[in-house]
């Protein structure tokens, strides 16, 4: 090889893979050597050094210079070292340069195929540390081509893939065109660094705030969480650390043009932006908008909360298909129970007979508990004494006494209950009337 082919392949090589020089020599390098040892070995040692004023590969064989041989791979005799190097001692290290050319065709394509991967180990380590970085930002590239279902994004000096599963269906791309995407992961797993990209992550929606609106990106407006249904609609809980800012309003924009520029990133996406407040119940309120509620019961245990909606905003609070609560409860963090007031009423009527059942509990009593959320004779009859008396203001010893009596009502409904289905069972089934006569 010509000293000028060999350095306009290296020169190559660093320009177009962005290798560095010094890494590129040292892969070239060790290619060499396991060509070298294919022909002479492995057990001799061999060092391959890039020469960089006659612009080739020289390959060493090292010898350690002995009295007596042993190892004729790794030893030399003083008599015939002294014949290379007058000024050779016992136990020195005496390199002898080897002919590169006379590896041989088998040790040529082993050369071939050891630059090849060390190339691509190289390759990959430089795009996971140029992108391990990056994970959770946002990122621009060009829609290059489409692998069993996925998207390969050329991010100029390294691809992209966006997953299958971290596509929105309702979007659609063609080679060539650009897209915005968050840093998913970064990862050495396949064979070359594999960076994954996300179109529908919640943090895409986060980012693109953060870039189109300045007080979220100079942290004086906060998102506080985020809920989406990628390609249909989302949620924002907004918060401001400067009272005189309104953080709805700083995301909303100038009528609505910094939302605006968001929704056509995410091409048509709804976004709903709300006010976050560190209390639960209000805080659901915000989040189930635009439907209005009339009351919000919260159980800590289970962190459920029940809102009661007027009979015309049901619809609105639910929202298609449910998605309005869904994002609701994705956004705060609580499971959402929605009642319309009428069918809440009639829950009440039934909890008030049922727990009126009590003979120990007066009217006012039935009403406390009711209002503390209970609603049956059930869930009585499972509080401790404690919690009752708590409630209604009397002894512990009192509160066991109807405890204990809530534990009787269940069981005489529950009798009854099984003395109705027994008696729908027993009655006979209605007869069906006879088929008209079919005239001839």
């Amino acid at each position: 090889m010509i000293i000028s082919d060999l350095e306009r392949i290296i020169d190559a090589i660093t320009r177009e893979k962005n290798i560095p020089r010094d890494v590129v020599i040292e892969i070239i390098e060790g290619a060499i050597v396991t060509a070298a040892r294919r022909s002479y070995g492995r057990d001799r040692q061999l060092e391959a050094v890039y020469n960089e004023d006659a612009g080739e590969v020289e390959l060493f064989q090292y010898f350690t210079v002995m009295e007596e041989v042993e190892d004729e791979d790794t030893e030399m005799d003083l008599e015939t070292a002294r014949g290379h190097d007058p000024d050779c001692e016992v136990g020195d290290e005496l390199g002898l340069l080897l002919e590169v050319e006379h590896l041989g065709r088998i040790a040529a394509q082993a050369a071939k195929q050891e630059l090849i991967q060390k190339m691509r180990d190289a390759e990959r380590e430089l795009v996971f540390n140029e992108f391990k970085d990056r994970k959770g930002e946002l990122i621009t590239g060009i829609v290059r081509r489409f692998e069993r279902g996925n998207i390969i994004v050329d991010l100029n000096r390294a691809e992209a893939v966006i997953p299958r599963r971290e596509q929105v269906m309702t979007e659609t791309y063609r080679p060539g065109d650009r897209i915005q995407a968050y840093v998913l992961d970064i990862s050495r797993a396949s064979r070359q660094a594999q960076v994954v990209l996300s179109r529908t992550h919640p943090g895409l929606i986060m980012k693109l705030f953060e870039r189109e609106v300045p007080e979220v990106a100079e942290g004086i407006v906060r998102i506080e969480a985020c809920a989406r249904e990628p390609g249909h609609r989302a949620k924002i809980a907004v918060s401001s650390n400067d009272p005189a800012v309104d953080p709805v309003g700083a995301c909303v924009g100038l009528k609505g043009s910094r939302v605006q520029a968001v929704v056509a990133e995410l091409r048509g996406e709804a976004i709903d932006i709300i006010p976050w407040h560190p209390d639960a119940g209000r805080f659901i309120v915000h989040a189930i908008a635009p439907a209005s509620v009339s009351r919000v019961y919260i159980d800590e245990t289970t962190r459920t909360m029940e809102l009661i909606v007027p009979d015309d905003q049901l619809a609105k609070a639910i929202g298609r298909r449910g998605q309005n609560v869904r994002l609701a409860a994705q956004l705060t963090g609580w499971r959402i129970d929605i009642v319309s007031e009428q069918k809440h009423a009639e829950m009440l009527d039934s909890a008030r007979d049922e727990i009126s059942r009590i003979a120990l509990l007066d009217e006012t009593q039935v009403e406390y508990l009711l209002g503390a959320g209970f609603q049956s004779a059930q869930e009585i009859a499972d509080a401790t004494a404690e919690e009752v008396a708590g409630i209604l203001g009397i002894e512990d010893d009192e509160a066991q006494g109807i405890v204990d009596q809530a534990d009787s009502v269940v069981e005489a409904l529950i009798m009854e209950e099984a003395e109705r289905r027994r008696q729908a069972q027993a009655a006979p089934a209605p007869t069906p009337d006879a088929p008209e006569r079919a005239e001839a």
